[in-house]
């Protein structure tokens, strides 16, 4: 993934620096106006990252310590950290069979088989499994434990989830949910842009490797007027301007800073002007690999759901009945000055969360699939000469 960036950008940049104003500004506010409008939602508040959007986010929805969040291991760690560091713990759900994101069917079993009600609330009932892991924050709350506040569903790698089952689930358990659509601008569900209101909100994040950078940043859209103004609270450490007759601020709850600066959103509106024609890029060049290896039996790149369309801010190949690990596609490309990555990691297999969980579906597609090289300026005779090297790996291992 590099960056789309130009002069645009640098213009942008510059005029703000220029202007004096370089905190959070008018540029923050034209910005979640821009955004919001591009995905269809009535309410778009810009943070400092996409791991703050999702804290800010879940604590607006209501997750409190002692609780559980459902949600995958197969997805950055941030996406497990932000349930703890808002005093929490995940729970893990396996991912489907073929694809990335959360298995409606694994969410239902959870809910169902593994949680029980306790008057309006659902409570997990293996806490005594959470606690014996040691950085668990269940292991030091005073609140009781155990309540199921939240579903946290991911657009891995912009791909959507199945959002109508989600939804569904969601709906039946009394659950609120929250999308981790940090890869997903420009992604479609349905045919509405990933982040219009179908949960209770939706987290984007500007890092360097997503379609849309501002350097860092995030945004939280929601329908709900509640939750955005929750999130607004939470990035400004909560601060109300001076009453009428009063000298001084308020401050309405402990918050922090989580600010997105002028500068920042600058950036964010040019770049939101190129999201249309980087998602349309890419697709061309998704299919241009995929006209490539259509013949290869070895390798895949899988389908994606029949109701989403995504934005392909990555390109996994399923290694498939190939025989090959990741690390022998990795090297076999580098000798050739190809450059790829690994699949994506497992929270459960990493120290923190580390002891309790097995997931076979994600921990066989991390296992079974190399990122190929996929960016603006991506040259055919590139994507052909990596087709060849794969179609030859297939053939001969």
């Amino acid at each position: 993934m590099r960056p789309w960036l130009g002069e645009a950008e640098a213009d942008a940049a510059r005029d703000v620096i220029l202007s004096g104003w370089v905190m959070q500004g008018p540029k923050v506010g034209a910005f979640e106006r821009a955004f919001a409008d591009y995905v269809g939602a009535p309410h778009a508040c810009a943070v400092s990252s996409g791991t703050t959007a999702l804290i800010v986010a879940l604590q607006a929805v209501g997750v409190k310590p002692g609780d559980v969040v459902l949600t995958v291991s197969h997805s950055f760690i941030a996406t497990a950290n932000v349930v703890r560091l808002c005093g929490a713990e995940p729970v893990f759900v396996d991912i489907e069979r073929d694809g990335y994101n959360i298995d409606p069917v694994a969410l239902e079993d959870i809910l169902t088989t593994r949680c029980r009600r306790d008057g309006d609330a659902l409570i997990y009932n293996d806490t005594e499994r959470l606690l014996a892991l040691p950085e668990s924050p269940l292991r030091h709350t005073k609140a009781p434990i155990g309540r199921v506040a939240a579903i946290l569903a991911v657009h891995q790698m912009g791909f959507p989830c199945d959002i109508d089952a989600v939804a569904a689930i969601a709906k039946r358990h009394g659950l609120p949910w929250v999308e981790d659509a940090a890869c997903a601008i420009g992604s479609e569900w349905r045919q509405r842009r990933i982040g219009a209101p179908v949960s209770d909100a939706a987290c984007f994040s500007f890092h360097p490797r997503k379609l849309l950078t501002t350097g860092d940043g995030g945004m939280v859209t929601t329908a709900s007027a509640a939750v955005d103004a929750v999130c607004r609270d939470l990035r400004q450490h909560a601060i109300k301007p001076p009453a009428a007759g009063e000298l001084f601020e308020s401050y309405t709850r402990t918050a922090t800073n989580y600010r997105l600066t002028d500068i920042q959103a600058a950036i964010g509106l040019e770049q939101l002007k190129r999201v249309p024609a980087m998602v349309e890029r890419r697709r061309a060049l998704v299919a241009r690999y995929r006209e490539l290896l259509h013949s290869n039996a070895a390798f895949r790149i899988l389908p994606e759901h029949p109701g989403g369309v995504g934005n392909w801010q990555s390109l996994p190949l399923d290694l498939g009945p190939s025989g090959l690990s990741a690390k022998d596609v990795i090297r076999a490309l580098a000798a050739e000055n190809i450059a790829s990555k690994p699949g994506i990691m497992n929270a459960h297999q990493e120290a923190p969360y580390r002891g309790l969980w097995h997931l076979p579906e994600s921990e066989r597609r991390r296992d079974r699939t190399v990122l190929l090289p996929l960016y603006h300026d991506l040259a055919d005779a590139d994507i052909v000469r990596i087709a060849t090297l794969l179609n030859r790996l297939a053939h001969h291992g």
